[in-house]
């Protein structure tokens, strides 16, 4: 199982797709740093030589910010916007949806599982 930014991608994958378990690098990103390193993007990462997965390593650790560090980044982009005070921070205190979502329906994954709020009391149950 190649080591790669370190991560142990998968082996008996195709390469430009056992690059994408590296948290930072999706599909566009794995196929460039392939053309880039002139490795075919239908090898198996089992079939790669350490000379390969070498390059590989080089470019991603040259040129793209992966895994912890770009983690780290995000989190503290997040804390910015909270520490601000901005519409965004707020969303993300709240735990509401930040890019402009509705709501009134949906939104369940950001809101989570719905809690129930006791309703009117009709009025036949009013005369009663």
């Amino acid at each position: 199982m190649p080591r790669i930014a370190g991560i142990d991608i998968p082996n008996d994958k195709r390469i430009v797709i056992a690059l994408t378990y590296i948290y930072g690098i999706g599909p566009h990103v794995a196929a460039q740093i392939l053309k880039e390193a002139h490795i075919d993007v239908n090898v198996r990462a089992k079939n790669l030589t350490e000379d390969e997965i070498s390059r590989i390593a080089a470019i991603i650790d040259r040129n793209y910010t992966v895994e912890g560090q770009l983690r780290r980044a995000v989190t503290q982009n997040i804390a910015r916007l909270k520490d601000i005070a901005c519409y965004r921070g707020w969303r993300h205190r709240r735990g509401l949806p930040v890019r402009g979502q509705r709501t009134r329906t949906n939104a369940r994954t950001r809101k989570g599982p719905k809690k129930t709020v006791a309703g009117k009391k009709g009025v036949k149950e009013l005369r009663a």
